[in-house]
């Protein structure tokens, strides 16, 4: 098969992104927004949010991250962060997917994206720590922008979203001084609840 022909089979199986659905609904809460969607927004955070990164990142590298971090979501779906027993095999499912995804490419590029998101899983280097910073970040905002939405619908606390999202402090603490305030506001609202 041709590298073109290669990169043209990868580029059709990660559309099947586009119809994995998250707990996170649109901040207008008309519905779930799904993978594609969620990694758009990412990148774009990272884009406008850079400047509040804890050490200078590359941009550039931190929206390749966002865009490809949630590809492995194709066979392993998305696992919602509060749902203990599926985090439980998450690591190993999203393991399985990213040993069919990647070698779709040419081995150049195979080698290039899973270094990739290696290095996102990891949460390492500047990079990967921004950006898992911002991944958490997403999710959060939406549930604030929608007044507790899938906190709500799954009864999750106040204590869990910040043992849950804390290290975004380690990537962006700026961002996560402005977390802790929509959390509190969250509670203050009667969205959730403290514990």
């Amino acid at each position: 098969m041709s590298r073109l022909s290669l990169q043209i089979q990868f580029l059709v199986e990660i559309d099947k992104l586009k119809q994995i659905l998250r707990q996170s609904a649109l901040m207008d809460g008309s519905r779930l927004e799904n993978d594609a969607e969620h990694s758009w927004h990412f990148a774009m955070m990272a884009m406008i949010l850079a400047e509040h990164a804890k050490e200078k990142v590359d941009v550039c590298r931190v929206v390749q991250m966002a865009l490809i971090h949630d590809i492995v979501e194709i066979d392993a779906g998305d696992t919602f962060v509060y749902d203990e027993a599926a985090m439980a095999t998450k690591t190993q499912r999203e393991a399985r997917a990213a040993e069919r995804l990647f070698p779709i490419l040419p081995p150049d590029q195979s080698a290039w994206l899973r270094a990739l998101w290696d290095e996102f899983e990891a949460g390492q280097t500047a990079e990967a720590c921004f950006a898992g910073a911002l991944d958490r970040l997403c999710g959060l905002l939406s549930n604030y922008q929608t007044q507790g939405g899938g906190w709500k619908r799954h009864g999750v606390s106040a204590e869990r979203i910040r043992a849950r999202n804390s290290h975004i402090a380690e990537g962006a603490p700026a961002l996560w001084e402005l977390a802790q305030e929509f959390i509190a506001e969250a509670v203050e609202q009667g969205w959730i609840e403290e514990a």
